[in-house]
């Protein structure tokens, strides 16, 4: 049974979770791997589909599905848009914003362009940079 719960959020292609899921897999010790339950979730099919394919234990689509897991979740990975409603060409909803905010899990979010948002103080990296620094904290956190 696994020990920690995580779960791994994308929308739209999924190639930014899929890459995020395939790290893991490659780059996590297989104790640690072992120890988990990641669980993809996708805003459409497509996105879960190519998260499954890259490593993920289980997988689900749709608004519900993100309610539902981020209940249980230890931690909780993807873009920061998943805490924007709207964002994701307006694929990502309120409902889904919020239920990643209110979560008690552990976010690991990487801070990728979106419409109109700019982060102050966050130095822009390219996309494999980031997904390694995402890599090596979820180690420190493991």
């Amino acid at each position: 049974m696994a020990e920690m719960t995580v779960v791994v959020i994308d929308g739209q292609g999924g190639g930014i979770g899929a890459h995020i899921i395939e790290k893991m897999q490659k780059n996590l010790q297989e104790s640690s791997i072992e120890k988990m339950d990641i669980i993809a979730i996708g805003t459409n099919a497509i996105a879960t589909s190519l998260m499954m394919k890259a490593g993920a234990n289980k997988a689900a689509t749709g608004e519900n599905s993100i309610v539902q897991v981020c209940r249980s979740a230890d931690i909780i990975i993807g873009s920061w848009a998943i805490v924007i409603p709207n964002s994701m060409l307006g694929e990502y909803t309120q409902v889904m914003a919020d239920a990643v905010a209110a979560s008690k899990a552990r976010k690991l979010l990487v801070p990728l362009p979106q419409q109109g948002i700019e982060m102050i103080g966050v130095t822009p990296e390219p996309f494999p940079h980031l997904i390694d620094k995402l890599i090596d904290r979820l180690k420190r956190i493991l």
